[in-house]
């Protein structure tokens, strides 16, 4: 099936230690949230999903969480190949939060991420693919993405035409760890936070006007 997602996180603090808490959903706040980013839709309910199989959303679904210090929206909107320009709505959602973009699909070998800092400046945008190339490659590259782009997790030699330095799926799930404390694909580690712990909200955004 491979690696897909599409995910906003809003976070004060330190992500990892509130997954691995198992946070209770905030049901309330989780809609109220959907529909301010979602003005002009139609919001109904899907029931419960998790950030393990639900962070990938079809094309008009949403699947969110809120939570004491932390806010997650799963929504194709941030499957960005340019992260930023992600509509200031979403943006504006952070009030004073970091707010980070991951976005991963493998069967094209895709990687996006972007953080903008609590006052709203982006900090980093990042997107890659084969075919691709380069998409953007905004801000100081983060720690995470050092070894990379210094040739130590080169694409083996026998895949010589491979277009990119390195795999973006392998530096996807690098982000992922760095940034959100866990992986779907890549090294588990035994104190890691479940993402099939984590309980998301699904809601259908139609069209108010049908």
């Amino acid at each position: 099936m491979g690696a897909k997602d599409w995910m906003l996180v809003y976070a004060g603090g330190e992500v990892r230690p509130i997954l691995r808490a198992v946070p209770t959903l905030d049901r309330d706040a989780t809609r109220a949230l959907v529909a301010r980013l979602y003005p002009d839709a139609s919001i109904v309910d899907l029931g419960d999903g998790d950030l393990g199989g639900n962070a990938n959303p079809t094309g008009g679904e949403v699947y969110a969480g809120c939570f004491p210090g932390l806010t997650i929206v799963c929504t194709p909107d941030a499957g960005l190949d340019h992260p930023s320009t992600l509509d200031r709505r979403f943006r504006a959602e952070a009030r004073g939060r970091t707010l980070y973009l991951h976005a991963m699909h493998s069967v094209v070998d895709w990687f996006a991420y972007a953080v903008w800092a609590p006052d709203g400046e982006l900090r980093r945008s990042l997107s890659l693919s084969p075919e691709s190339g380069i998409l953007e490659n905004v801000g100081a590259p983060l720690a995470f993405e050092a070894p990379y782009w210094a040739g130590e997790r080169a694409v083996d030699p026998a895949d010589s035409g491979y277009p990119l330095p390195f795999h973006p799926l392998e530096l996807a799930e690098d982000a992922l760890r760095a940034l959100f404390g866990f992986t779907y694909e890549g090294s588990w580690l035994d104190d890691d936070p479940e993402p099939e712990e984590i309980v998301l909200a699904g809601f259908a955004v139609r069209s108010a006007h049908g």
